[in-house]
This record gives structure tokens, C-alpha cells and sequence, in this order.
């Protein structure tokens, strides 16, 4: 991730993000959350509310202690947003990979996801269908894959095969896309509590044009400097 002077007056700062594979992507909700504690420990900030550009648009992150909820916009369920190459919105679309039939969810949280619901994220396929489906040819951009279990209305647990990056131990956006989809489908309340391998999040969106707020902690565990030439 890079601390950049912003493009958009509105905005405090601009930060880029770039995945292991070296592609530039739009989004990064667990980024934003150390994004946010990094510029106040570094002095480049006071606020406790603080607008940052992204290329997926501006995001405003709040600071309560080692807490940071970051606005992430209202959802957009529109496979243009993606983009995803079907003819026309739906809540669920179906999916063809080595034969079988899966059932998805599609949404932009400033960056693409689909969802699948799963019964046990332990035995999900996650290395080898997430990467058959985050290069599939539907999607001409790629899209990060989340694998959902709904514990019950409240609580899910998630893992996330992330384009450019495989699995990771946490998605903060495909926490936010997951309960995006599971609203959609009507099986989840307003406030869920999100299970991930790297530890928890908590999303609250009242759906409809609402904007979605994640909320989860970040901690700074290294400093170092690096020569670039």
C-alpha cells in the first residue's frame, strides 16, 4: 500500500494497493483499517475521521483506540460493476465449473466479489474452485471468491481466495461482500459478526441505499525502511 497526496480535494489522502502478484487493484477494506492507524502513528494526521481517496472511490475511516470503521459505500449488486458478463441483474446467478452447477452472489464493495454458500468452510474447495472461478471468463477483470457458512442470522464464517493475492487469512471487502449477499438472500440480520482465519469483523448494513461500516481492529507489528533503487 502507498500514501499518496490526493487527486480529490475532498479528500485527506490518497493510498494505493498492490497485490502479491504486482496488479494494482481497487479496494482493500482490511488495508484501509492499517492505512488508517499508520498515518496517525506516523504524525501525518490528527484526525480521528479521516476521507481517503482510492481507485475505488473515497472511503472514510473512523479511529476509536486500536477500533477502525471504515465507510465502505453502499453495495452495488450490478454486474457492470464488476464487471461480470451476463445480460442482466440478479439475486443469484448460476455458474458452470468442470461440469458442476454453483449458485452465486455477485457485488462490488469497490472491488469484485462473488459469494458461495457453503455448509462447512473447512471443507470447502477453496484452492482449487477459488481459482477457477477468480479467473473465469465471465469475469475479464478477475474477481475475489468468498466461501460462506452461515453459523446462523448473526454470525458467518468466511474464507477468500483473492485474485492476484490465493487465499488469504482475512478479506475485510469480502466481509463486506458476504453479508452484502447474504442480506440479499434474506438469511442474515443487520449487524453480523464475521469469522475469518485472521480474526474478526463486525459489518453493519441496513441494507436498501444504506452504506455499509466495517468495523475491526488493526495493530502495528513491524517497522522497517527499504532502499527502492
Amino acid at each position: 500500500m502507498l500514501v499518496e497526496k490526493p487527486t480529490d480535494p475532498r479528500a485527506e489522502f490518497r493510498y494505493r494497493i498492490f497485490n502479491a502478484d504486482g496488479g494494482e487493484v481497487e479496494q482493500c477494506g482490511n488495508g484501509a483499517r492499517c492505512f488508517a492507524l499508520f498515518v496517525r502513528e506516523q504524525g501525518l494526521t490528527t484526525n480521528s475521521i479521516i476521507l481517503v481517496e482510492t481507485a475505488g472511490g473515497l472511503i472514510e475511516l473512523s479511529i476509536e483506540h486500536n477500533q477502525v470503521t471504515v465507510d465502505m459505500g453502499v453495495p452495488n449488486f450490478h454486474p457492470d460493476s464488476l464487471p461480470f458478463l451476463v445480460k442482466s441483474q440478479a439475486k443469484s446467478y448460476n455458474i458452470m465449473v468442470n461440469g458442476t452447477e454453483y449458485a452465486i452472489g455477485a457485488v462490488s464493495m469497490g472491488n469484485p466479489h462473488i459469494v458461495l454458500q457453503v455448509a462447512d468452510i473447512n471443507k470447502a474447495e477453496v484452492e482449487s474452485l477459488g481459482a477457477v472461478l477468480e479467473s473465469h471468463k465471465l469475469f475479464p477483470k478477475r474477481v475475489n471468491v468468498g466461501f460462506m457458512e452461515i453459523v446462523n442470522r448473526d454470525n458467518i464464517r468466511l474464507r477468500v481466495y483473492e485474485r492476484g493475492a490465493e487465499e488469504t487469512l482475512a478479506c475485510g471487502s469480502g466481509a463486506c461482500a458476504a453479508v452484502a449477499i447474504g442480506r440479499l438472500w434474506g438469511k442474515l440480520n443487520e449487524q453480523v459478526t464475521v469469522h475469518l482465519h485472521g480474526g474478526i469483523l463486525n459489518i453493519l448494513w441496513s441494507g436498501e441505499a444504506s452504506t455499509l461500516l466495517m468495523t475491526g481492529p488493526a495493530t502495528t507489528v513491524f517497522q522497517g525502511r527499504f532502499d527502492s533503487e
